[in-house]
């Protein structure tokens, strides 16, 4: 039986998601986790054939619960799904071990598609994606500010971005005050940024929201 586990903290969302999957696999088996914690614990306590994660859940983000999950299971094939632009976060995700980047937008249109790639064992890549990784192969020696930074530096710059402060930044994602601190100065000394301001007005330039 196929075992597919969608992760996303809107209800909505993982309904609209069951009735696509179920649309195409009628015997499958749906999970569902509404947060990062129940999503790891799945993954450790059941056998999935797919994983369907949303990137943006409270306590951890996707990107940190991807890594935690390719440490449990390494083989099992990870899909993200984003609201966030392919063309600014694909890359990231793709490098972190995701099978495939969904864009919110059009995940409706491409969810069986991705399903079915990535259970012939292949990663589901876009014409957009191929093209954008066809690119960093040529210009590794020149990255652009935001992509120095770490999966967990790269979280807590987009929440800066967004307005929010370090406080409630550290509640967010379940961190300390002083850590979420020290990841906002170290943002600001990879991206040579002065302040949040310049944060804010770095995404705002390079459609990271």
């Amino acid at each position: 039986m196929l075992k597919i586990l969608i992760a996303d903290d809107h209800a909505i969302v993982r309904k609209g998601l069951r009735q696509i999957i179920l649309e195409e696999y009628p015997a499958a088996f749906i999970g569902e986790a509404s947060e990062a914690a129940t999503l790891i614990h799945e993954v450790m306590n059941q056998r999935w054939d797919v994983v369907i994660c949303d990137m943006n859940m409270p306590g951890r983000s996707g990107l940190d619960a991807l890594g935690q999950i390719k440490q449990v299971n390494p083989t099992l094939p990870v899909l993200i799904m984003s609201m966030y632009p392919e063309n600014q976060y694909a890359i990231r995700v793709l490098k972190a071990g995701a099978a495939g980047y969904l864009s919110k937008d059009s995940v409706h249109e491409d969810l069986v598609k991705a399903i079915q790639m990535v259970l012939k064992g292949r990663k589901y890549i876009t014409p957009g994606i191929a093209e954008q990784l066809a690119d960093s192969v040529h210009r590794n020696d020149r990255k652009m500010p935001h992509e120095t930074l770490s999966d967990r530096e790269f979280d807590v710059f987009k929440l800066l971005a967004s307005g929010k402060s370090v406080s409630q930044i550290a509640e967010e994602i379940s961190l300390g005050v002083t850590t979420v601190s020290t990841y906002r100065a170290r943002i600001l000394q990879k991206m040579n940024l002065p302040n949040n301001a310049g944060i804010i007005k770095y995404a705002m330039e390079h459609n990271l929201f």
